[in-house]
């Protein structure tokens, strides 16, 4: 967790310096996203919650979603990733909603992805529009734990650069 706290404060910082709000869905990364922004001294001024969305029980009772709101996309894609986030945000209310969906590994997942994949959005508002971005990161590792970390880094790196 030492890794991550640095990038950690570096949001927490812009996010209470700009009185915004942050709200996460993972998957892959498993908490650890959450986990290391609730880590910062302060987080109560910007962490509004998050789910691990890693199965469908948690898709359906934590998002309160639907096969038919993810109509033409499926799991561990950008599309996905960014409605996600919007979805997140909407739901906790926040100003920034951050998603991460992938495999981990040692294998890959059932859609064909190989252990290591992940796609990571962001999704706020900018001008009374919405706003989203999104990444693919390919580690080409199968150490699950490892590919955990490093897909949680890049969901923060996202939100970070976004912030700036």
């Amino acid at each position: 967790m030492d890794r991550f706290l640095p990038l950690a404060r570096q949001i927490g910082d812009k996010l209470i310096a700009r009185g915004e709000t942050v709200g996460v869905s993972e998957s892959s990364s498993g908490g650890l996203i959450s986990a290391a922004l609730l880590a910062v001294p302060g987080a109560s001024r910007y962490y509004r919650g998050g789910g691990v969305i890693y199965a469908p029980n948690a898709f359906r009772g934590l998002m309160g979603l639907t096969r038919d709101d993810i109509e033409g996309m499926r799991s561990s894609t950008e599309p996905y990733a960014r409605f996600m986030a919007s979805t997140i945000r909407q739901k906790l209310r926040t100003s920034w909603g951050l998603c991460e969906t992938g495999a981990s590994g040692p294998s890959g997942n059932g859609y064909g992805d190989a252990a290591g994949h992940t796609c990571v959005a962001i999704a706020t508002e900018r001008d009374g529009e919405l706003f989203q971005s999104s990444r693919t990161l390919e580690t080409g590792l199968t150490d699950r734990e490892e590919n955990m970390w490093l897909f949680a880094a890049e969901a923060m790196e996202l939100l970070n650069a976004a912030l700036d």
